[in-house]
């Protein structure tokens, strides 16, 4: 059991469900509402922020949390619970030293030395973002570190990939995989020029392709989007300055004036062939899918008119939707340099998620975690989306009783796009008590098909994952 420090309250991304918990887990036997479907194989996976040791209780944000892995591994109708600290350097360090060792990103200004032993990086792989599955490999991913492998479906950690000593920039939370050829695509941010460098990772692992994007400031590029032939970048405006941070302001800004631009760039291609399309002002944090039509490009992602990440912007006028995402879609005519834009679905959600067999290529469906509609950062329901109708059907989760990512997991043998099921944890604050929820795709409205009771705490989190048997 980690040492850790008693630190609970004071600030709301530690109190209540967004509280760390520091028991580690492994159960068998919890008891199901319903029952398991015998045609779902394979590993849910959860991650999340879980601090052990914090600078300051004041200034803590949730991005500072040690990563906390939540599985289920579900075989033949039955389902096993783990739960397990990523081991990166930075926690066991923190471990054996037994209290803090790095600051915190709303600390960097603080004038307390650092306590980062020479030789180690300044900032720590907290590796609590979200995850990738590549080349037979589980990756838990924090966007300034290098991937960390995690072994299935035991979650123990076997250390940092750097690809062989190939990949020389930081490391998107999210990389796309295109199933149709295996290759993996990534890029990472910086605070320095050029600011952000992509790359492709081929099926069998190797590093084949970097180069830099160069774009006019650093910005907060959280995810992007790959089509069959192409790579989509998002320069939008939540910014990055030091100086305005130095000056009292947040070091992450939504700046209206600086717009909104789509970057596409051939798979292969270098930065001089990067095309950049203005759009309207708004921000982007998660992306949904992209494809291409003919010479058309249609991305879709969920999209809001301003943000409230890490504080980060103003809500224009005092409706709080103005920072929560809707379904959004760009069409971009390669040939006439035309975009078309529009909202898609008027139901505020964010975690936009598909069957992933369908990445990089046309799909029907799109699965994003509902707004609470006044609770700032929390989601109590799923929604999907059909592309091809219009047509969207919802599920709430109830009075109290809020969730997070859900993710689509393929029926085994499964007939159609969404002929399997979306699975999520979600926490009864009332009652005290997580479940993971696991929904017919097919027929969403209905609710779970099977609800398991976790005889403990699942904390709030990020990402999750599905990893087929």
């Amino acid at each position: 059991m980690p040492n850790a420090a008693a630190v609970t309250a004071g600030n709301p991304f530690l109190e209540g469900n967004f509280g760390p918990i520091m028991e580690e887990h492994d159960i068998q036997d919890m008891e199901v509402r319903g029952s398991i479907p015998k045609d779902l194989e394979g590993n849910f996976l959860r991650i999340g922020p879980n601090p052990v040791h914090i600078f300051s209780v004041e200034t803590y944000h949730t991005f500072d949390g040690d990563g906390m892995i939540h599985s289920i591994e579900f075989s033949a109708g039955t389902a096993r619970y783990r739960n397990r600290f990523v081991q990166t350097e930075g926690f066991k360090l923190e471990q054996e030293t037994g209290d803090w060792v790095w600051k915190g990103m709303l600390s960097m200004l603080d004038p307390t030395p650092a306590r980062v032993p020479e030789g180690m990086p300044g900032t720590k792989n907290l590796a609590n973002t979200a995850f990738v599955f590549h080349n037979k490999t589980l990756y838990a991913l924090h966007e300034p570190s290098q991937p960390t492998v995690i072994g299935l479906p035991n979650l123990d950690t076997r250390g940092t990939s750097d690809f062989d000593g190939k990949l020389t920039h930081s490391f998107t939370a999210h990389p796309k995989v295109d199933p149709h050829t295996g290759e993996m695509m990534t890029f990472g941010s910086s605070f320095e020029a050029p600011y952000v460098n992509y790359s492709v990772i081929s099926a069998t692992g190797e590093l084949v392709h970097t180069t830099p994007i160069n774009i006019p400031k650093p910005i907060f590029m959280h995810d992007f989007a790959v089509t069959e032939n192409h790579s989509l970048f998002l320069d939008f405006p939540i910014t990055l300055d030091i100086e305005r941070a130095m000056a009292g302001g947040p070091a992450l800004g939504f700046d209206a004036e600086h717009g909104s631009r789509i970057g596409v760039l051939p798979r292969f291609g270098n930065d001089a062939d990067v095309r950049w399309f203005e759009v309207e002002v708004g921000v982007v944090i998660h992306t949904a899918n992209a494809w291409e039509e003919g010479r058309v490009i249609v991305l879709q992602a969920a999209r809001s008119k301003t943000t409230n990440i890490i504080g980060a912007g103003e809500a224009l006028g005092d409706d709080p939707t103005e920072t929560q995402g809707q379904l959004y879609q760009w069409r971009i005519d390669l040939d006439s340099g035309e975009v078309e834009e529009g909202l898609l679905c008027d139901v505020h959600c964010d975690f936009t998620r598909i069957n992933e067999k369908y990445s990089c290529r046309k799909n029907r469906y799109v699965y994003g975690a509902i707004f609470h509609p006044t609770r700032p950062l929390t989601f109590n329901g799923v929604v999907k989306y059909d592309n091809d109708t219009g047509a969207k059907v919802t599920y709430e989760y109830g009075a109290n009783r809020f969730g997070g990512e859900a993710v689509f997991a393929p029926r085994v043998n499964s007939q159609s796009e969404d002929d399997g099921y979306i699975i999520s944890f979600i926490h009864d604050e009332t009652a005290e008590q997580s479940e993971c929820l696991i929904i017919d795709a097919l027929d969403l409205a209905a609710g779970p098909v099977a609800t398991l009771m976790i005889p403990h705490r699942v904390p709030y989190g990020f990402h999750a994952g599905w990893v087929a048997a």
